[in-house]
């Protein structure tokens, strides 16, 4: 595996891949690899002749009192992991490399809607950072197709989104999240929970299949089931900021013939903020 640390080389390594007739795929992530990171580099190794892991810890995507100077940097372990996975070319960029710019000078990329609500309200500006890094590393190594986790539900559709809009030709591929044996979504973030912590941060995947299993039944009250979900959580010892169910396709509120349907929730759990969702079809009995 190659390791390259600036754009000029980038684009050289793209172009010889390019001009040899190989696809490549792309794998975006902040660092700190775990094994969902590493389906992802698997799946795209299945897919494309050539696999490109980006490391890169977006600041833009951060907000203020978030942990972006405390975010785990393990940028030599991340590298033997991806070595392993059989990855082409790890792309590592320092800040200065893709936001030569100050900060506020930086020219930034907005899904409006999409960006505003769940995640979005509660962290604003964080979609306007994604949005802008993954465009900028579309651009740079464009790829055939780039592969995001499904534990991120929002991001993927908003990047979905910003790719459609923006007519640019890379297919979005979305990964099935990867688990604990306990059920536990696997995140860079885990690392932040006390060994008390990590025992009960299973819980918010319990109360999602519980939330999905009376949804899957023909419960119509999603309000009720939100709140009852949400005060499940904190008895459980999170503090929930949201827990909602939403149309799978574009996250609106569902109205009651739509079957297709999300269930998303982020809750924190000590320093940890936690997000997962699941994915329900709603029964037709009752419609």
């Amino acid at each position: 595996m190659k390791t390259v640390e600036t754009i000029r080389d980038l684009r050289r390594q793209m172009a010889a891949w390019r001009a040899a007739g190989e696809s490549a795929a792309l794998v975006p992530t902040m660092g700190n690899l775990h094994g969902g990171h590493l389906e992802l580099v698997r799946e795209a190794r299945r897919r494309a002749d050539r696999v490109v892991v980006s490391i890169f810890v977006n600041p833009l995507q951060f907000g203020a009192g978030e942990d972006f100077e405390a975010y785990p940097r393990t940028l030599r372990q991340d590298a033997e992991r991806l070595e392993h996975a059989r990855a082409d070319l790890l792309f590592a960029p320092s800040s200065e490399e893709l936001y030569p710019r100050r900060r506020e000078a930086q020219t930034r990329v907005e899904v409006p809607g999409l960006s505003g609500i769940l995640c979005g309200a509660s962290r604003p500006g964080h979609f306007a950072g994604v949005a802008t890094v993954v465009c900028k590393l579309f651009n740079l190594v464009q790829p055939d197709l780039a592969l995001f986790g499904e534990k991120d539900f929002q991001q993927l559709l908003v990047i979905r989104r910003m790719t459609e809009d923006l007519c640019i030709p890379v297919e979005i591929v979305g990964v099935a999240t990867v688990r604990e044996p306990d059920g536990l979504a696997r995140s860079s973030r885990n690392g932040y929970l006390t060994p008390e912590e990590r025992c009960r941060a299973p819980a918010l995947y319990r109360i999602l299949r519980e939330t999905a299993a009376a949804v899957e039944n023909g419960d119509r009250d999603y309000p009720a089931l939100e709140a009852g979900a949400a005060q499940k959580l904190a008895s459980a010892g999170f503090e929930p900021d949201y827990v909602s169910i939403r149309r799978a396709a574009d996250l609106a509120a569902p109205k009651r013939h739509e079957r297709d349907l999300v269930i998303l929730a982020a809750a924190r759990l000590g320093r940890a903020r936690l997000i997962d969702n699941l994915r329900v079809m709603r029964s037709q009995a009752g419609s």
